[in-house]
């Protein structure tokens, strides 16, 4: 299933517009990446499936800061 793992990110249900603008439903999956992250407060690696946009928060705030501000336990992963 298209979904993040951290912030359950999913797929989004749009239109795909002819050129005769007749609609036809559609999906729109994320960019979802499989990554095996290092977290030195946890000394492991931790393997997680998250968007691109995810996934430069965590160079920024770090994996443990940005689960912290999502009220998720970073342990769990």
């Amino acid at each position: 299933m298209a979904k993040s793992d951290l912030t359950g990110t999913g797929k989004l249900k749009g239109h795909k517009v002819s050129h005769s603008n007749i609609k036809t439903k559609r999906w729109q999956n994320p960019n979802l990446q499989e990554r095996k992250i290092y977290v030195p407060e946890l000394k492991r690696h931790v393997s997680i499936r998250v968007t691109t946009r995810e996934l430069r928060t965590l160079d920024k705030l770090g994996f443990v800061a940005f689960a912290k501000k999502l009220g998720l336990d970073a342990t769990k992963f």
